[in-house]
């Protein structure tokens, strides 16, 4: 039962290796097709709800953010009602790359899935997110500064 996260883990560190050498191509590294997938999903959302949405700090998406800025995937427009508020919109370059970021996605859900059946892939599915659930909890518990007792 304890090498549950290590085989997360592991499957996360192969699937994301695989990901930054395939997008290297595109100028896409370090995970930063994960954000431009969050942006072209999501257009308009604001840094902080996708930082919390890859679960990621402040700083770890600004950097994120202002490297896909600069290499022209996406940019922050004014929102309409409050000119401090920065929206986050794919480009057309960031627009162009997305689909295919979600065919590798597809393609490596396939392959990671390959011998389960429906019914299999389904019941993984639900307690993985039951995990990322019950983890979810601690993370925002220490991301207010706490610290867990173990």
């Amino acid at each position: 039962m304890k090498e549950i996260l290590r085989e997360v883990g592991m499957i996360a560190r192969s699937l994301d290796s695989i990901s930054n050498i395939e997008f290297k191509q595109y100028d896409l590294t370090r995970g930063q097709y994960l954000y431009l997938v969050r942006i072209c999903e999501h257009p308009g959302m604001i840094q902080e709800k996708l930082a919390e949405m890859i679960k990621v700090d402040r700083t770890t998406a600004a950097r994120a953010i202002q490297k896909l800025e600069i290499n022209g995937f996406i940019e922050k427009n004014e929102d309409q009602h409050n000119k401090k508020i920065k929206r986050l919109i794919p480009t057309e370059k960031g627009q162009a790359v997305y689909p295919l970021i979600k065919r590798e996605n597809d393609y490596s859900n396939s392959v990671a899935l390959s011998g389960f059946s429906g019914s299999e892939a389904e019941t993984l599915v639900k307690l993985l997110q039951r995990v990322r659930s019950n983890v979810e909890k601690d993370w925002e518990y220490v991301k207010k500064g706490n610290k867990r007792d173990y």
